[in-house]
């Protein structure tokens, strides 16, 4: 019968189970929700919340799943919590548990369970309400503490609901160890009041009365001012386990207190109501009857304005106590009768044992009758209570083997990502292994290539070093023969000129004649020799020269396209070093490599130029051309590139398709060696 002023300060509990951030929503659907979620702030009315929230609502349901979707519904729910419309509470706080299970997000899991859990404890359907803050109390025990407090004071509070007082009051005691490390006083004040209300259920008053002073220095500390009337609530409280100690005079103190404020009788006619009733009912205890009955009548008129009807019995049965013991049994059979009619109009067990131990007492004629339906419920609720313990202890129990269950897939899990990471670690040492191996080609590949660079070197350093000698062996032929032809017959002119020029023979002047012509024959002999040292400066002006003058005279010997080309005579290949002749030699004959292979073109045109800075390569050709901006480059192309930055030049390629290509090279001179001059 006492239970429901125990009851009286849950309702404090059940606060919004969410936290909420601002966030910048990507989806348009979640920037739409927002808008209506924002505007709810500035509503004017419940009616007005609630449509936007409707709204709010439908439009969210149509996005993706996603963190922001489900934080947005979540929000939702609040509000629905907040305007008390339990059935839209329930489904989407259902749904959110169902978008959160796809996703594996544990924590929005947890929230929803909780939600869950304050729906069906509005319902009052007690054994679903403890399966749901279970669930979610296992995921917050290992991820948020603050949040694992709370549920585990909405468990105790639902399993003192149920009579499962030891177990409401192992829970509550975590709940307060936790609690009691912040700053949350409402709930501070809510695990003690529970723990009080549990410890005074197992008759441990003393222990009682201490949690309910800690309740009243929380409620202090937390400066706890609301419509729901701590305070009065827990001296209420406080008076009742004073009542139980026949301690009536400080349970009197207590209801005076707590009927002290005068706004209570306003802003929570019911708590009102239940005070005077506990008030009246203690001095009729204490054998004080001056405020007697007129203060049960005063509790019954306010519990007519509310809405608890049922609270009623109680103060039927406390009448019928009274006109008993002042003797009026008429009366007291009325009241009494009055308390049976409405417990079974309501339907509340722990009323109708009450009020039919009472009618018991007071209707002898009816007392068998009453005495015997009093044992059939009393037996029937005991029956019922112990399922529900049942009831609670397999859920946890089950909830248990879920767990276990769970953490069998979460071994299964870890060893598969084990596997994976093992797997990925070998795939990535293949890749490594398989580079390197590329790596060591492309070494193998550059050497081979160095090589091949060096054994040109070699051979034009060979072929400059015959050249040399041949224009060594000329150089002493033409020495010997100006020295032995030319300079002979000179000298001999010379000789017949000076005796000429004393002698007095009339064929003087004939002979002078013949020598003159003499001369003339010796003067073109020179002449010979001067054009034929020329054309040996044209021929053999560079071995680097006449390397590329036979690549393009094998080209075109050995294609079909027509080559037309042009050395400039004017560079001096003294002052370029080797590294750029075989990089612009290798550049050349990579150049008509690729047209023979692709371009299909019918004219090719080489150009080597230079000037005092730079020496130009340009190759030219009327192919099917490419387009420089999408084709990939190949190997070909590459190279030539690569050799073009070895030797700190610039290639400019030119290309349209059917219209050839024309790539341009520009090297800056690198001074070999001081050039020698030619005495």
């Amino acid at each position: 019968m006492r239970k429901i002023y125990f009851l009286i300060f849950f309702t404090v509990f059940l606060y919004n189970c969410n936290n909420h951030g601002d966030k910048t929503f990507e989806d348009n659907y979640i920037q739409k929700t927002n808008t209506y979620l924002t505007k709810i702030i500035n509503s004017k009315s419940d009616e007005e919340a609630l449509k936007l929230n409707d709204t709010a609502y439908n439009t969210i349901i149509k996005a993706k799943n996603s963190p922001d979707k489900r934080n947005s519904l979540n929000r939702i729910i609040d509000n629905y919590f907040q305007l008390g419309r339990w059935e839209e509470y329930k489904t989407s706080s259902q749904n959110l548990l169902k978008l959160s299970l796809i996703s594996s997000d544990s924590i929005y899991i947890a929230k929803s369970h909780r939600c869950l859990g304050n729906y069906y404890f509005n319902e009052n359907v007690l054994d679903s309400s403890f399966y749901h803050y279970v669930k979610s109390e296992k995921i917050y025990k290992g991820a948020d503490k603050g949040s694992y407090g709370i549920v585990l004071l909405k468990k105790g509070i639902v399993q003192l609901n149920a009579n499962d007082f030891l177990g409401a009051d192992l829970s509550l005691r975590k709940a307060y160890s936790i609690l009691n490390k912040t700053d949350d006083y409402q709930r501070i004040y809510a695990a003690l009041n529970g723990l009080g209300a549990v410890a005074s259920e197992l008759k441990e008053y003393s222990r009682a009365i201490s949690y309910y002073n800690k309740a009243l220095e929380a409620i202090k500390k937390g400066n706890l001012q609301t419509n729901e009337h701590q305070e009065a609530n827990t001296l209420n409280n406080l008076g009742l386990v004073y009542s139980d100690l026949k301690d009536y005079k400080k349970a009197i103190n207590a209801y005076t207190k707590a009927l002290s404020n005068i706004k209570l009788k306003n802003q929570n006619p019911g708590l009102y109501s239940i005070i005077i009733d506990n008030l009246a009912y203690s001095e009729l205890k204490s054998n004080n009857f001056v405020n007697l009955p007129g203060l049960f009548f005063k509790s019954l008129d306010f519990k007519n304005e509310s809405k608890n009807q049922s609270s009623k019995v109680v103060v039927y049965i406390h009448l019928s106590e009274y006109f008993s013991q002042i003797k009026d049994t008429a009366k007291a059979i009325q009241y009494a009768r009055l308390a049976l009619d409405g417990s079974k109009k309501w339907n509340i067990p722990i009323f109708k044992i009450a009020s039919l131990k009472q009618a018991a007492n007071v209707d002898k004629n009816r007392s068998v009758q009453y005495s015997d339906e009093y044992i059939r419920i009393s037996d029937s609720l005991q029956i019922a209570e112990r399922n529900s313990k049942d009831r609670f202890s397999r859920i946890q129990f089950e909830t248990k083997e879920i767990i276990q269950q769970n953490d069998v897939l979460e071994d299964r899990n870890r060893r598969l990502l084990y596997i994976f990471v093992i797997t990925f670690i070998l795939v990535a040492l293949l890749f490594i292994v398989r580079a390197q191996r590329a790596r060591t080609r492309e070494l193998l590949f550059k050497q081979a290539q160095q090589k091949a660079n060096e054994e040109i070197f070699n051979l034009m350093m060979s072929q400059q070093s015959i050249i040399d000698e041949s224009r060594n062996k000329e150089k002493k032929r033409l020495a010997q023969d100006l020295h032995d032809g030319v300079l002979g017959r000179m000298f001999g002119l010379r000789l017949n000129l000076d005796s000429l020029n004393s002698s007095t023979d009339p064929d003087a002047p004939q002979k002078r004649n013949e020598l003159l012509n003499e001369l003339k024959t010796i003067e073109q002999d020179i002449r010979e020799i001067s054009h034929d040292l020329n054309r040996e400066k044209l021929v053999l002006i560079n071995n680097f020269v006449s390397i590329v003058h036979n690549l393009l005279e094998e080209q075109k010997s050995s294609h079909e396209a027509e080559v037309t080309y042009h050395i400039d005579t004017s560079i001096n290949w003294d002052k370029i070093g080797n590294a750029i002749k075989i990089n612009m030699y290798r550049i050349l004959q990579e150049g008509l490599q690729n047209i023979n292979k692709y371009a299909g073109a019918k004219n090719i045109k080489v150009d080597i130029s230079g000037d005092s800075e730079n020496v130009f390569l340009k190759i030219q050709d009327d192919g099917i051309g490419f387009d420089v901006n999408k084709k990939s480059k190949g190997i070909g192309m590459q190279n030539m590139i690569s050799r073009t930055n070895d030797c700190n030049g610039i290639i400019d390629i030119t290309s349209k398709k059917d219209h050839g290509t024309s790539i341009v090279i520009t090297i800056p001179i690198e001074i070999k060696q001081p050039i020698e001059q030619t005495v």
